[in-house]
């Protein structure tokens, strides 16, 4: 009888330990939109649709992750959403700088 409670306390200390939930992707959120904002500065849009649309299609995803709380599926979206960004800016920048325009 004695073993019991110790079984009981650890099964509620494991129970309770597999509800505990990662943090908020916060910096990848601030990265992400950070990284679109630079990217719609060059126009991005215009001259990198490619990257751009993964680019929004991605932090589209995510936000809406972020805001149902699925932080891990949130955090793996800004992250594509970033690396979308990062590329159509400096896709759109080396197109802007071969074509004459001016940045």
């Amino acid at each position: 009888m004695r073993a019991l409670p110790r079984i009981l306390l650890v099964a509620l200390v494991l129970a309770f330990a597999g509800c505990q939930t990662a943090p908020a992707p916060v910096e990848e959120y601030a990265l992400a939109r950070a990284a679109i904002d630079a990217a719609r500065s060059v126009q991005a849009a215009r001259h990198s649709p490619g990257y751009w649309h993964q680019a929004e299609e991605a932090y589209r995803k995510a936000r809406i992750l972020y805001n149902d709380r699925d932080w891990a599926g949130a955090q793996r979206e800004f992250v594509r959403a970033r690396m979308a960004a990062e590329k159509a800016e400096n896709s759109a920048r080396l197109i802007r700088q071969k074509t004459g325009d001016i940045l």
